[in-house]
């Protein structure tokens, strides 16, 4: 059976956010699933394996049906860790499960940070936390690098860089460099359009990549934290975040099916193994 969702939103400072309730609040703990930039549609398969309790997903700030108020620029995990605060008051301020993946997982660990009291499981799934790897210099150098090409050249030619390097199996060398790329291999736009504004590159690139998190305070939470990465994802960036911070926090380290998209169910024509990752996530909140 199909939940019935509900649209609303709330004005936080520089934005509108949207939010949709799948089922009804307060029948069990809500379950909230956070991407970024990905916005709610990404989870839509997922949140259908969870009828038996509400769902909640959202679209990050600047990203899908919630508009930004303040221009645009560049976003902090500290800002939307603010509007997960918000949303969570806004359905009752009950303590949440939360399944956070990519940026998404980022920005809930920022939230977690300051208000653990907030959420009774984080599983944060694959955050592309480079300022944690061994080789934090040269991913850095990388990222800056797309930064700059999205900059001076457009979405294709810094979107082929993004995708090579998220999907590096291993540590990247000393002194890399990105290969030749040709957007349209990937399918991607070969002409600058001119807009700058893209959620991933404009916003939010910079800014998730190189976040610190808070290790005493997320010591200190009164949050369960389960780190995860994908048992296909391999020594990816982000699978080698969620190892990287499970090691320095002490949290547990569980290995979902599939890779960094490992829930999807055919979003953005992308099919992961979306039962087993439901069941996986079943089977690690309820043994909390």
């Amino acid at each position: 059976m199909t939940a019935a969702i509900t649209t609303r939103t709330l004005d936080a400072p520089g934005a509108t956010i949207t939010y949709d309730v799948h089922g009804s609040l307060g029948d069990a703990r809500t379950l909230l699933l956070v991407g970024s930039p990905m916005d709610a549609t990404g989870f839509t398969t997922l949140a259908g394996h969870f009828t038996d309790r509400p769902v909640v997903t959202y679209d990050p700030r600047g990203t899908g049906r919630s508009m930004r108020t303040d221009g645009h620029g560049e976003i902090t995990p500290g800002d939307h860790a603010g509007d997960l605060r918000r949303v969570v008051e806004a359905i009752g301020g009950e303590p949440v499960d939360v399944l956070a993946s990519s940026g998404g997982a980022v920005n809930s660990l920022a939230w977690v940070a300051e208000h653990g009291e907030q959420v009774h499981t984080l599983v944060a799934h694959e955050p592309p936390l480079a300022t944690l790897l061994r080789d934090h210099r040269a991913f850095t150098s990388a990222i800056e690098d797309m930064h700059q090409t999205y900059q001076r050249d457009g979405l294709g030619p810094a979107m082929a860089k993004f995708i090579f390097i998220v999907g590096f199996d291993g540590e990247l060398p000393d002194g890399f460099q990105f290969p030749p790329l040709d957007p349209a291999q990937f399918g991607l736009p070969v002409e600058d359009d001119g807009s700058r504004d893209d959620a991933l590159l404009a916003q939010n690139l910079r800014n998730c990549t190189g976040y610190r998190p808070d290790m005493d305070a997320l010591r200190a939470a009164g949050t369960r934290i389960v780190m995860a990465r994908g048992e296909a994802s391999g020594q990816t960036m982000a699978a080698r975040g969620a190892d990287a911070l499970a090691e320095v926090i002490g949290a547990e380290l569980v290995r979902f099916p599939g890779d960094h998209g490992g829930f999807l169910g055919g979003e953005y024509g992308m099919r992961g193994e979306p039962d087993g990752f439901a069941q996986r996530l079943r089977d690690v909140l309820d043994g909390a």
